[in-house]
């Protein structure tokens, strides 16, 4: 079964109220938690609007720029807006598919999403998450 990791930027992978220079500064947790497992990755960042792609990818490092695949299209206006882009782009993907969201935004996607690995926006990605993300990997 393809995997997906659909990947928020502000509170996930640098606190959101960081100085630019700290900004990704959780990528290497992020590196280390898909080392040697099979997932894509999706933008799911609101980053999407004001950047390129190729520009967005750029910004990670080696290891990881070839798992992206995409990112999730125009803004969903609604209940659970995150949510809903991330079923939008998954429905597009032919074939099973299981994915998970790493957010910091919980009040985006339905109350106990189960696909959902909720990140602290006053750290960003950390531990707990990085254990998360691995269980489901090799699941």
């Amino acid at each position: 079964m393809r995997k997906l990791l659909f990947l928020d930027f502000d509170g996930v992978l640098h606190p959101t109220t960081c100085a630019p220079e700290r900004y990704f500064g959780s990528v290497g947790v992020l590196a280390t938690a898909l080392s040697g497992e099979p997932c894509d990755l999706v933008i799911s960042s609101s980053w999407r609007h004001h950047h390129d792609h190729g520009s967005l990818v750029d910004m990670f490092p080696e290891s990881l720029r070839a798992r992206f695949i995409g990112a999730t299209g125009s803004p969903w206006f609604g209940r659970w807006p995150r949510y809903q882009e991330i079923l939008a782009f998954a429905d597009q993907i032919p074939g099973p598919i299981e994915w998970r969201a790493l957010d910091d935004s919980r009040h985006e996607f339905p109350p106990g999403c189960p696909e959902l690995i909720a990140c602290d926006p006053n750290s960003g990605m950390g531990c707990r998450q990085a254990i998360a993300l691995s269980a489901w990997l090799q699941h």
